[in-house]
């Protein structure tokens, strides 16, 4: 399952997820747009996966990542019911 939540303000052109049977692992947060996908791990923010964004696109996800970091953890954190 796939759960968006509303992060548009943050995001602007890419829309922030989880997946549900992705518990297991270190908080997270996809992103996708356009057909496009990547995954990054939050703590410490590193690039998990990249599957059609190129290199300009990642480096302003990552920033944005990066700038809210605190907020995803929590969303990650509410959603699979952690905390740090």
């Amino acid at each position: 399952m796939v759960d968006w939540f509303c992060a548009g303000a943050i995001t602007g052109w890419w829309l922030p997820f989880l997946y549900s049977l992705e518990g297991r692992e270190p908080p997270y947060i996809h992103a996708a747009h356009a057909g496009r996908y990547a995954k990054f791990w939050l703590d410490p923010v590193a690039l998990a996966d990249n599957r059609g964004f190129r290199g300009h696109e990642l480096t302003e996800i990552r920033r944005i990542v990066i700038e809210n970091q605190p907020f995803f953890q929590e969303k990650w954190h509410e959603y699979f019911g952690r905390k740090s």
